[in-house]
């Protein structure tokens, strides 16, 4: 697991866009079909926007139709956490970095057979770090 990386509050705000800081910082979620990857078809690592983290590989994204990225996998399970989210009423699985736990998005169980599951994750949570 990576070692944690502690920021202060002034920090994460200077480090990071409004939209960012609202998403990764606050919980926040950028509305469906705006974020600048959800229909991104480039090859490369997605890292948190926070700390670097490496997140995601591009060859597990699909399309799932909802306007956010989606992933069937991380790139390792230790570099995600995940949690209870009841918020707004609705029963869901947070998923936040394991590095500096900012808020990325959440898991569903509907995504495509290899996996089964949908990581539905926020472009302001990533950055992508191209393919050579």
């Amino acid at each position: 697991m990576p070692e944690k990386l502690i920021k202060s509050d002034a920090e994460w705000r200077e480090k990071l866009t409004p939209e960012q800081y609202e998403v990764c910082r606050g919980g926040g979620t950028e509305p469906a079909f705006s974020g600048r990857y959800w229909d991104c078809k480039d090859r490369g690592t997605y890292r948190c926007a926070c700390c670097g983290n490496e997140l995601f590989n591009a060859r597990t994204k699909f399309d799932s139709g909802t306007g956010w990225p989606s992933f069937s996998a991380p790139l390792d399970p230790e570099r995600l956490e995940t949690a209870d989210d009841a918020s707004y009423g609705v029963r869901r699985t947070e998923v936040t970095c394991s590095r500096c736990d900012a808020h990325l998005g959440h898991v569903f169980e509907d995504g495509p057979e290899s996996t089964g599951k949908r990581y539905c994750i926020n472009s302001a949570a990533l950055e992508l770090e191209p393919e050579e």
